[in-house]
């Protein structure tokens, strides 16, 4: 499977559609995915609006439990590889990063008052 690096500051911003949900490996079971060392895989929506084109959401896996995430909050997203996979007829995209943190919002700005 081909990984491919993504510029994330191109992507413009990027906010929470779906709070972070487990991945399951076994729906039947209800067995949570881990990864190669043994931490549980969450995924998180994530809408996408590059460039005031239309808004686009993909699914971003990631290792261990996305701390303060909610969703519509604006996140980062750290260390974003896209992976091109296919399956007999069926084929795509599965995005995995290294972290996804919230953004701190912005300080909101008081106008100054004088006597």
């Amino acid at each position: 499977m081909q990984s491919i690096p993504v510029d994330t500051a191109r992507l413009g911003v990027l906010r929470c559609a779906i709070a972070p949900e487990a991945k399951l490996s076994n729906h039947e079971t209800q067995e949570v995915k881990r990864d190669r060392e043994g931490n549980p895989v969450y995924t998180v929506a994530v809408t996408v609006r590059q460039d005031g084109r239309r808004i686009s959401v993909i699914e971003i896996a990631v290792s261990g439990v996305p701390k303060g995430i909610e969703e519509g909050q604006i996140v980062r997203v750290t260390g974003l590889t896209a992976f091109v996979w296919s399956m007999g007829e069926r084929h795509g995209v599965s995005f995995r990063a290294e972290a996804i943190t919230p953004v701190p919002p912005a300080p909101a700005q008081g106008k100054g008052g004088g006597a």
